[in-house]
């Protein structure tokens, strides 16, 4: 089995910045695609960014695009999700998963799943 535990989030202004992080343990992650999810009050979880197991290949969703970078470090099994320009629609839950073998990176069919770390834009 494999534990997810996300942190880094927390308030911050429209325009600032957040950086989460998922750290795995159990096993590791180095074969796994990692994505992140996010799940806004009252609307559907969403694919936020994803990044296959090597780190080469990325893909965000439309929101996220050009205002997060999703990295991951293998050796300290932890995924990133660095977060700028941020808005107020950005607020929401934020999930890391991941999964060895997932097919489609962006329906959430992944096998692990961390409890989430919330993220709230406001002035």
């Amino acid at each position: 089995q494999v534990q997810l535990v996300e942190s880094g989030g927390g308030s911050a202004e429209p325009g600032g910045s957040l950086r989460l992080s998922c750290a795995a343990s159990g096993r590791t992650i180095g074969s796994y695609a990692m994505g992140w999810f996010r799940q806004a009050p009252g609307k559907e979880r969403e694919f936020a960014a994803v990044i296959s197991w090597s780190g080469v290949r990325t893909y965000y969703s439309d929101a996220m695009k050009g205002r997060a970078t999703i990295s991951r470090d293998n050796a300290k099994n932890t995924v990133y999700l660095q977060m700028n320009s941020l808005k107020p629609e950005d607020s929401a839950i934020y999930y890391c998963a991941g999964d060895p073998t997932v097919r489609d990176w962006t329906l959430g069919q992944y096998a692990y799943w961390g409890q989430g770390t919330q993220v709230t834009v406001s002035s």
